[in-house]
């Protein structure tokens, strides 16, 4: 039987960083799932042959049952689940499209939860799932409400769900980081710069998220920067937080 890991969106930013962190683990494969044939190609090129690629769109549920079929098969002990694929846009909801508003519903909630349903079956005590969140997940976020309130159910799922498999010994873990600095962050919109404020690497991120998931806490925290935003949104009311918010990044979203 082999020891593997699982990593969604594993061909760039926070995914090929938990990949490369992974792999110095004690682990046999690791089943990289993304949509690319081409990236996915180019990552086991880079990493060699302990990467077995998983071409997959998350957003589509057939798909996503394939990864069931394909774990029924292979009958694999899975280490490490690692559920990082998402989807995010900035702008106002009333200009999202049914698509948009459907892939990104189905990305970031509803296929981390089928992937954990097929998962867990085939972990043992020990092993570790790692629900990527995040900071948006503290309060509600005006102009990426859609992104910010799919974390917040990942989130509270994920610990949740920590709870109830705690008699088996495996750990659930919402990773909450705050602004990342991948692909997956533009750097301007109309016209405009954006600012992150307490950006980090997703190599920081990634270790800080095993380092505690191994200790078995159920939500990861990185940098000073997000863990005081943690505590703002506990101390002061939301509606302010909000306001603060809606302020600084409407201008980004203007006409």
């Amino acid at each position: 039987m082999s020891n593997i890991a699982v990593v969604t969106g594993a061909t760039g930013g926070l995914g090929k960083a938990f990949v490369a962190e992974l792999l110095k683990e004690e682990i046999d494969e690791i089943w990289a799932v993304a949509r690319s044939e081409d990236k996915l190609g180019a990552l086991c090129k880079q990493y060699g042959e302990r990467i077995v690629p998983v071409i997959c769109d998350l957003s589509n549920e057939s798909e996503v049952k394939k990864l069931r079929g394909l774990l029924e098969e292979k009958k694999p002990n899975i280490l490490f689940l690692i559920n990082n694929a998402g989807m995010a846009k900035m702008g106002k909801i009333i200009d999202f499209s049914d698509d948009e508003i459907s892939n990104t519903i189905e990305t970031n909630c509803k296929t981390p939860v089928l992937l954990c349903q097929y998962a867990i079956p085939y972990m043992s005590a020990g092993a570790r799932i790692l629900n990527i969140s995040s900071a948006s997940s503290f309060q509600p976020n005006p102009y990426i409400a859609l992104y910010s309130a799919t974390k917040v159910f990942l989130r509270s799922y994920s610990r949740s769900l920590n709870y109830e498999l705690q008699e088996k010994g495996i750990v659930s873990t919402a990773v909450c980081p705050g602004w990342i600095d991948t692909g997956m962050l533009k750097s301007e919109q109309n016209g405009k710069r954006i600012r992150f404020p307490g950006l980090v690497s997703p190599e920081r991120v990634v270790t800080k998220a095993l380092k505690d998931a191994k200790k078995g806490k159920d939500m990861s925290v990185c940098s000073l920067f997000v863990k005081y935003e943690h505590v703002c949104s506990k101390i002061y009311p939301q509606k302010w937080i909000m306001h603060i918010w809606g302020k600084g990044v409407k201008k980004y979203v203007e006409d």
